[in-house]
């Protein structure tokens, strides 16, 4: 059976859409005030339809992003709250805000910057940092935990032999303590998460990180300036300086490497031994000794500064000595990266501006085995109207580290180097100030430095063996020795006879710390014996045996008139309260 395919319904569908194009077809052909590129984009924009039933595709790009804008604008919105959340949540700690001097307000860099947050005006700003109730019992939580954590690490040796010897490290029950263990560590995950939300709804946390992202991403002053009105975890601060930027270190070959600086070894204790393999042998549990007493007892005895516990029972005083120094004294932190990787904490006050000719000088401070920049030996030279350089031992506050004599010498290298590279001081501009134990690093740096100006030496001691002999049995002595000689070697005496510039010794006539027996006995002040060794190397034809005999009468005296009697009668005629001038080296009682 035929059929008529021109009768077809299909036919006609098809001859409708063939009429309909001629028809539009003709009506382009008239003649039109519109251009082909107006028609020609409304054509583009126009609906097509598919064939499937019910179905709509949209060409062109006017009604896609009509379409698409809203909804891309709020994901991207929801990815920056989030993204703002996990800062937050992994931010540091924030302790002050210092208040912005009006010769410092500036507006913002950083995009999003409330001008209320940029120039704080309100006396709230200008104390600590208060957190919302969320982020300070959450922060509380965690400190809590940190200090627990703490005191387990540094009780552990003795925790795990009380364990052994009750049974409790076998397996049955090490099992079910790690689930505890576990848990409490999600439970420390969520408290750190809450704290984040808490500091997410403080507008002043908020614009605190996105600050430090800002300059994390662009290392540039105007950032940094806003930066240093924060005072926070250290260890979130940018390395403002790193040890081989000086172009002199790149291009030469005797600089520190990424193993240190160059230190003074000692002498071997038995000298003419053949160093061979049994006897390499027969010193190796010796040697192990030496290492487990130097890195867990005797590094903290040596340094207690950089015991986690100490550090925080002092955070609120180092906290208001670090905002005197910046708001009082204009002063700048910095980081700087040492050659061994660890990060050091500095405080410079710039004095070069003022009328005070002491001003253009800089005065590096080295501080003592408990001394921090925020509360130590600083305010000396800032008192007399000097430049000055702060810094903290590696370990100490916001240095990373611990302060071995390699770590300590690496320190104290990158910090000269900022002062000469950065600061713009010369070597001959630079005093090196020590208190106690800090003289290590200051004879280190004239040692390594001969053209630095002067060095100042208060309350500190020619070696360390002595001093460690003096509060440990008397039957530890040959493992003292050797523990000191191979990792806690401060040789003040031999480092200083090597500096051939001005050198001035502050005695103190009642020192407890560096005296061998009681503090009532001058003679056993190991400043005394720093200063015999000193002249004897420099004026070894002045300082023989009757030079000797005279100067250590001279320091047995413990007053001022005792002084000057002894001086008298010796023909010198030193008279009592009057500055003693000894043989070139500047002495003070």
């Amino acid at each position: 059976m035929s059929h008529d395919s021109s009768n077809s319904p299909r036919s006609k569908r098809l001859q409708l859409i063939s009429d309909y194009g001629c028809t539009r077809s003709s009506k382009c052909r008239k003649p039109c005030s519109r251009s082909a590129e107006t028609v020609s984009t409304r054509r583009e924009a126009e609906p097509v339809r598919a064939d499937v039933k019910g179905t709509q595709h949209l060409s062109g790009p006017g009604r896609a992003g009509l379409t698409g804008g809203p909804a891309a604008g709020r994901a991207a919105a929801r990815a920056g709250a989030m993204a703002k959340l996990l800062s937050c949540v992994l931010g540091p700690r924030l302790y002050k805000i210092y208040r912005e001097r009006d010769s410092e307000r500036a507006p913002s860099s950083v995009p999003g910057t409330p001008t209320s947050v940029t120039n704080p005006h309100s006396s709230s700003w200008d104390t600590y940092y208060q957190p919302r109730a969320l982020e300070k019992h959450a922060d509380s939580i965690l400190a809590l935990a940190s200090v627990f954590w703490s005191i387990s690490y540094y009780s552990s040796p003795f925790a795990f032999f009380y364990l052994y010897r009750k049974g409790y490290l076998s397996l049955s029950k090490v099992v079910p303590f790690s689930h505890y263990a576990g848990t409490l560590l999600l439970l420390l995950a969520g408290v750190a998460c809450l704290r984040g939300i808490g500091r997410w709804t403080n507008p002043q946390y908020r614009q605190f990180i996105t600050i430090l992202e800002a300059t994390h991403r662009n290392h540039s002053a105007e950032n940094k300036r806003q930066l240093a009105n924060y005072n926070f975890d250290f260890r979130s601060w940018p390395v403002d300086f790193h040890w081989e930027e000086p172009s002199s270190r790149k291009e030469s070959r005797g600089g520190p490497s990424r193993r240190g600086v160059a230190l003074l070894r000692p002498e071997p204790l038995h000298r003419g031994t053949a160093d061979t393999f049994l006897n390499r042998v027969k010193k190796l549990p010796c040697q192990i000794t030496s290492y487990l007493v130097a890195h867990t007892l005797g590094r903290r005895m040596l340094y207690p500064g950089s015991v986690y516990l100490l550090q925080k029972a002092l955070m609120p005083v180092l906290l208001q000595g670090q905002a005197r120094l910046v708001e009082e004294c204009h002063g700048r932190r910095a980081k700087l990266l040492a050659c061994d990787g660890n990060e050091i904490d500095t405080m410079f006050v710039d004095r070069r501006g003022t009328a005070e000719p002491q001003g253009q000088k800089l005065v590096i401070c080295c501080e003592g085995n408990a001394g921090f920049y925020e509360v130590g030996c600083v305010s000396t030279p800032l008192e007399a109207g000097y430049s000055v350089l702060g810094w903290n031992h590696p370990g100490f506050a916001g240095s990373t580290g611990v302060p071995f004599p390699q770590n300590e010498a690496n320190a104290m290298d990158v910090v000269v180097q900022f002062a000469i590279h950065r600061l713009g001081f010369q070597p001959e501009d630079i005093i090196l100030y020590a208190w106690s134990i800090g003289g290590f690093t200051a004879t280190w740096a004239a040692m390594s430095y001969p053209d630095i100006s002067a060095v100042i030496l208060d309350a500190s001691f020619d070696d360390l063996v002595p001093l460690a002999l003096k509060v440990m049995p008397d039957s530890w002595r040959g493992l003292v020795t050797r523990t000191v000689r191979q990792h806690l070697n401060l040789n003040n005496a031999e480092q200083l006879c090597r500096y051939q510039g001005p050198v001035l010794l502050i005695r103190r006539t009642r020192d407890e710390i560096i005296t061998t027996t009681v503090p009532e006995d001058i003679m056993s002040n190991r400043g005394n014996d720093l200063l015999l060794k000193f002249l004897q190397h420099r004026y070894p034809r002045v300082m023989a045996e009757e030079g000797l005999r005279v100067v250590r009468q001279w320091l047995e005296a413990s007053s001022q008139l005792e002084e000057g009697e002894r001086g008298s009668a010796e023909g010198f005629g030193w008279g009592p309260g009057k500055t003693r001038m000894l043989m070139g080296t500047r002495l003070s009682p």
